[in-house]
This record gives C-alpha cells, structure tokens and sequence, in this order.
C-alpha cells in the first residue's frame, strides 16, 4: 500500500472512531443526565451541570485510556523487536 493511501485511510478511521466516540458520549450522558420525559424545553440547571460532568469524564477517561493503548503498543512493538534481534 502506497503511503498516500495508507495516510488517507487511517485519517478516515481517526475521522469514524472519533464520530463513533461522540455518539456513544453523546447517548450515554442524554440517558444518565436527561429524563425521557422532558417537563420544559431547556434544560434545567441540574441537567445542565450532570451532562457538563459526564462529558468531561467521558473525554478523560477516552484520553486516558488513548495514552495507556499507546504506551503498551510501544511496549509490544519493543518486546518484537528484541524478540526479532534475538533470533536473528
């Protein structure tokens, strides 16, 4: 695979996972912080401040949990390259 197309594809996945990650916050904080029967048109003070909450966790946690899957990502492609240089 040429490196142009090989860039363009992994900025389309970055592009998917980072929608697919929206949404599930997105869902997920509606269904913990908004009741499903919705008693005014805006929301309410509590409302607001549970889905400015939820938010801010969801993004620390998915940082997170980025940098711990890249850091063993590092640490795997180290472990192949000893493995690779020990038996070569």
């Amino acid at each position: 695979m040429d490196p142009m197309k090989a860039q363009q594809l992994a900025a389309e996945l970055e592009v998917e996972m980072m929608a697919d990650m929206y949404n599930r916050m997105t869902n997920a904080c509606h269904r913990k912080c908004v009741p499903p029967h919705y008693k005014e048109a805006e929301l309410t003070k509590g409302e607001s401040v549970c889905l400015d909450r939820c938010v801010a966790k969801y993004l620390d946690l998915h940082e997170r949990l980025g940098r711990k899957l890249t850091e063993m990502s590092v640490q795997d492609e180290e472990m192949m390259r000893k493995a690779a240089v020990g038996s070569g």
